[in-house]
């Protein structure tokens, strides 16, 4: 098994990667999937959440009112680090706890886990790869605009919550320009999709 840690920021297209990706084989542990999984009423992190930021933020069909409570916390760096401080533990070991599962199994072949704070969390040495797929901050505020019709003060705020994806760039072994078409975008995808295809061969062989 290789795996791989998937990153971006905001808006860059990361989401896209991972699907195609998936289209080659992989299998995707999803990290927005898994937070709001952790954040489900009875599950675990619901009520420190909402002990923390009150029940005005549970919606009528008595889960967490996500627009809501983004609001908040991309309004105050305080109350979302507070956030993160009650979640992230919670995520990261349901995603690791995935990853050991498919190891225990014997799953033989390529594992990509969708983090959008993969570096932010200081997560990329529990990876054999990481993939930053990367868009300027220009075009990711653009596209936040035009795919969340929020207003440009809104954009920044987000953009803002997460490291500023130049400064990703070094801890990437792998870099997706996420500039062009869909079809570049594949492109680039199926070619770290052969590097890693060769890493898990070799890992085949020595195991």
């Amino acid at each position: 098994m290789v795996s791989v840690g998937l990153t971006g920021g905001i808006a860059s297209g990361k989401s896209a990667a991972a699907e195609l990706f998936v289209k080659k084989g992989a299998c995707l542990i999803d990290a927005d999937l898994v937070a709001r999984q952790a954040a489900r009423r009875g599950e675990e992190g619901f009520q420190p959440v909402i002990d923390a930021f009150g029940s005005d933020i549970i919606a009528p069909s008595g889960e967490l009112d996500r627009v809501k409570l983004g609001a908040i916390v991309f309004a105050d760096p305080v109350k979302r680090q507070l956030l993160n401080t009650i979640l992230h533990p919670l995520i990261i070991n349901r995603i690791f706890s995935q990853i050991e599962t498919l190891n225990d199994q014997h799953y033989n072949g390529i594992v990509i886990a969708d983090i959008p704070l993969l570096f932010e969390c200081g997560l990329q040495q529990r990876f054999d790869k990481t993939v930053l797929v990367y868009a300027s901050p220009e075009t990711q505020q653009q596209r936040l605009i035009q795919r969340n019709s929020i207003t440009p003060e809104s954009a920044r705020q987000r953009l803002g919550a997460q490291m500023a994806i130049d400064n990703k760039r070094q801890y990437a072994d792998y870099i997706i320009e996420n500039t062009g078409s869909l079809d570049a975008l594949a492109e680039q995808v199926s070619a770290i999709w052969s590097f890693l295809s060769k890493i898990l061969q070799k890992t085949d062989k020595t195991s």
